[in-house]
């Protein structure tokens, strides 16, 4: 879409750095240089405000990632697309099955109640849940990783959704500053949501992490 739209060499693009690597990697084959911008603490999406703070006079393109189920701010961005003369572009995640989504709401509903000493998600603008991402407050113990393996230890299934945030690794390393994007690497851990899951699974779930809760300091 990129090389269709004439986006090439001299060419910059703006992308988040929460995510996988292959958005930077199009911006890149297409000819142009990826530049990263922060993303929305609750979204997980490009924060449109840290859109335009690093557009300038060769930005030619906005890639907006859709992430976890929850929508990029895609109004602002295409205003600001007008403004600038920009292309926007939007790349989504596999989408879960329409009609698990009833489903999944119920389960993560159950997990909002239930969950202590880590940080839900906010299921506005019709979250689908594509994954169940919590965050693990890292100023107490244990942290992110080590939550993660115990909870594990428990026989619960989860997984860090970005384990390195594409502007820290070595091919794409820029001296940005992008702290939301960061900490949303440093804290995020996705637990299960599948509408497969029943309510012994859910509750299994629920008694795993609050388990480790009494050694975690309040996310809020």
């Amino acid at each position: 879409m990129l090389r269709a739209a004439g986006v090439g060499v001299g060419d910059e693009v703006v992308v988040p750095a929460f995510g996988n690597v292959d958005v930077a990697e199009a911006v890149v084959l297409a000819g142009a240089l990826p530049v990263f911008a922060d993303i929305d603490p609750v979204t997980y999406c490009l924060d449109a405000g840290a859109v335009e703070a690093v557009v300038t006079s060769r930005t030619a393109a906005v890639v907006a990632v859709h992430r976890f189920g929850r929508w990029a701010d895609i109004a602002r961005l295409h205003e600001i697309g007008q403004r600038h003369g920009l292309l926007v572009l939007e790349q989504g995640e596999s989408e879960v099955p329409y009609d698990e989504i009833a489903q999944r709401r119920q389960r993560a509903a159950y997990l909002d109640a239930k969950l202590k000493g880590v940080q839900t998600p906010d299921g506005g603008d019709g979250h689908t849940y594509q994954q169940y991402v919590v965050r693990v407050p890292g100023n107490g113990r244990p942290d992110r990783d080590a939550f993660a393996r115990a909870v594990r230890a428990r026989g619960v299934e989860c997984r860090v959704p970005v384990k390195t945030a594409v502007h820290r690794l070595p091919e794409y390393r820029r001296c940005v500053s992008l702290p939301e994007t960061e900490r949303a690497a440093d804290e995020t851990l996705a637990l299960p949501v599948d509408a497969s899951l029943t309510k012994k699974d859910m509750q299994r779930i629920v008694s795993a992490c609050n388990a480790l809760g009494g050694l975690l300091q309040p996310a809020f």
